[in-house]
């Protein structure tokens, strides 16, 4: 069997235009509709979203028949929920409130097996490697991670430039609600 290829990142790389939707109802039905809809991707959202780990995996299980390629957003950074959303399958994250080189230089981290990262190896027990039925997963699977970080802090934004040069962050999105309140325009977001 073989590794799915991150056809998300693959655009990104390619500058190729993708078009998406955000997901934050936290159930299947709407997932599954989406996924129908010809977008190119979906982003399933945690941090102001109602889901959680098996929300996610039951979302993930309901877009997985059709073309369009997952994006979550866990509630924050957190190395272990990382960990865990990479073992059910997810290849693409958006990474909240990062604010500096090392913090994105630590999610990096979170999402490579060693020694390019910390993941920790338990890919036999994971949906992400078929439960062991992709050969050579662990020696695959850095190179589908895709890590998008999303700055919207004055922090964040004074950093963005060390925060680009990172190597691992393969794109930057601008929470512009959060960064508007973060310089004194909470509301004006536009």
């Amino acid at each position: 069997m073989d590794i799915p290829h991150n056809q998300f990142k693959n655009a990104l790389q390619a500058n190729r235009e993708q078009i998406g939707l955000w997901l934050g109802l936290g159930e299947t039905f709407s997932a599954e509709i989406c996924a129908g809809a010809g977008f190119d991707w979906l982003l399933i959202d945690a941090e102001h979203g109602p889901n959680d780990l098996r929300s996610i995996l039951a979302q993930l299980q309901a877009l997985a028949p059709y073309p369009t390629q997952p994006v979550v957003r866990p509630p924050q950074g957190d190395h272990v929920l990382i960990k865990q959303l990479l073992e059910t399958g997810v290849q693409t994250l958006l990474i909240p409130m990062v604010e500096s080189a090392d913090q994105a230089r630590g999610l990096v981290e979170a999402m490579r097996y060693p020694p390019a990262g910390i993941r920790g190896v338990g890919s036999a027990l994971a949906r992400a490697s078929r439960w062991g039925r992709i050969a050579n997963y662990a020696h695959l699977a850095n190179d589908q991670m895709c890590l998008l970080v999303q700055v919207e802090t004055r922090p964040g934004y004074e950093r963005l430039d060390s925060i680009l040069a990172v190597d691992g962050v393969d794109g930057v999105f601008f929470g512009s609600a959060d960064l508007a309140a973060s310089y004194g325009y909470l509301g004006q977001s536009t």
